[in-house]
């Protein structure tokens, strides 16, 4: 899978962009601040699972525009789409593929696959839950039709859900209350559901980032990522009758699988409180390769990967064990010096100063 080419409008600080990226290795190199990670995000963008960096449609969209566009052709296994997204900086971003409207942004998942490595990945040893449970969707909406549906229902529920908590208040009426039922009975459905997904891709992801961390970190160490949710113990329908009475408190439902972790531990202890910051990047960056292979099996292409200034913030041996790990697939790389490790030179470069092209 490649993108081979890429056109952006009025999108972050760039006006309008468009290029030819190599099959192989594009270097995108400039000074910071110009536009170089907005490209990556760009990129990013056509697999449907929103920014990288947790950016609203808002921020998305060029200063002083209403709309920003990104469109690009891919080639997956023989076959050419031309992918088209219109972002709105106040109302719904449209998707369509060749022509035709997708019914949902992650339905892009058919068609793109990216994995991105970024300095903030360091949170996902050491950060909240949310990271993690990111980590989880993304992999398992690239890769998981029957998912994508799940997750949008259990959104939706949710969403119901917590409405009514909010409407009813701390004294609930038996109208109320028989809705809430509703309401519950869909919502631990759905959740056991998506929880019982997730805790098999814990298991699944053990091998390949267990391997990659021992080359990422030149040592052998156990690497193990487990489920966390309390409610498990029993059953999510339970624990929701449990916590009716503090979710009608609160206004909001406080267990389900939008509150749940995974778990990493290295030799035994757990990642977020005990490994070093070193030992928490190789982590990151083991998930991130383990994320990659998983999803070139199932999917049977190799996911694009996407390198945003992450050799910056790696020591030398970490850098270069790291480009030894890294898939044959098509890569690009942002850099603010234009350097790179020995084993990553790039085929083609692009120059960016303020939001526009250069030079390719």
């Amino acid at each position: 899978m490649i993108v081979a080419w890429l056109s952006i409008e009025n999108f972050r600080n760039h006006r309008s962009t468009e290029l030819s990226l190599d099959a192989e290795r594009t270097l995108v190199v400039g000074p910071n601040g110009h536009g170089k990670t907005n490209l990556l995000e760009a990129v990013a963008l056509l697999d449907g699972s929103g920014s990288f960096r947790g950016a609203s449609a808002e921020t998305l969209v060029r200063a002083g525009r209403d709309h920003a566009f990104v469109r690009a052709e891919i080639r997956r296994a023989r076959r050419t789409y031309l992918v088209e997204m219109e972002i709105a900086a106040a109302g719904r971003t449209r998707a369509q593929v060749n022509g035709q409207r997708v019914r949902s942004l992650r339905d892009l998942a058919d068609v793109t696959s990216t994995v991105v490595f970024c300095p903030a990945d360091l949170s996902i040893a050491a950060g909240g839950p949310s990271v993690r449970r990111e980590l989880l969707d993304n992999v398992l909406t690239s890769t998981d039709r029957e998912y994508r549906a799940m997750r949008l229902d259990f959104e939706r529920v949710l969403r119901q859900r917590n409405n009514l908590l909010k409407q009813a208040g701390y004294r609930p009426d038996d109208e109320a209350l028989a809705t809430l039922d509703v309401w519950d009975a869909q919502f631990a459905e759905l959740g056991e559901a998506i929880a019982h997904r997730r805790d098999a891709l814990c298991t699944a992801l053990v091998p390949p980032a267990q391997d990659a961390y021992h080359q990422l970190a030149g040592r052998a160490a156990d690497m193990e990522l487990s489920y966390a949710a309390e409610w498990r113990k029993s059953s999510l329908a339970t624990a929701l009758a449990n916590a009716r009475a503090d979710d009608l408190r609160r206004g909001s439902t406080t267990v389900g699988p939008h509150r749940d972790d995974m778990t990493v531990c290295l030799d035994g202890l757990p990642a977020r409180t005990h490994a070093s910051q070193g030992e928490q990047r190789s982590i990151a960056l083991a998930l991130r390769l383990a994320q990659h292979r998983y999803t070139a099996q199932l999917s049977g292409v190799e996911p694009i990967v996407l390198l945003d200034d992450v050799f910056s913030e790696l020591d030398e041996g970490r850098a270069r064990r790291l480009v030894g790990c890294l898939p044959a697939a098509q890569t690009i790389v942002t850099s603010a010096t234009g350097h790179v490790p020995p084993g990553i030179e790039a085929h083609s470069q692009v120059h960016i100063q303020d939001g526009e092209v250069l030079s390719t």
